[in-house]
């Protein structure tokens, strides 16, 4: 079992309409590499495709405009018109945080 203080942080990920939106978005397919590419300043597809590329990694771009899309419908990401059918994308301070303390768990795991 879990101590009280946790289960009830844990119910409350899970039942606070932004946090559980963010676990749902979180737990699809490429949104934390999305987050780090945001993180890195690479928020438009063909920069976001050379990195991937260039570290032999793979991320199509249907996934990669459907992920964006979701991030910046939860305040993660700001996307600015480059013309009527593209979109680069920034990150917000949300989204900047996210990223931290993603790279932040990460790391404590390779420790």
């Amino acid at each position: 079992m879990v101590k009280g203080g946790e289960e009830e942080k844990i119910k409350r990920i899970l039942t606070d309409p932004k946090l559980a939106a963010i676990k749902a978005m979180l737990e699809k397919d490429h949104a934390i590499d999305c987050i780090f590419l945001l993180h890195m300043k690479r928020g438009k597809w063909k920069e976001a495709k050379e990195f991937m590329r260039n570290n032999g990694l793979t991320l199509s771009d249907g996934t990669f405009r459907a992920r964006m899309i979701e991030i910046e419908d939860l305040g993660l990401a700001k996307g600015e018109r480059i013309d009527p059918l593209k979109k680069y994308y920034i990150k917000t301070e949300l989204g900047e945080k996210i990223a931290k303390l993603l790279l932040e768990f990460f790391d404590k795991l390779s420790t």
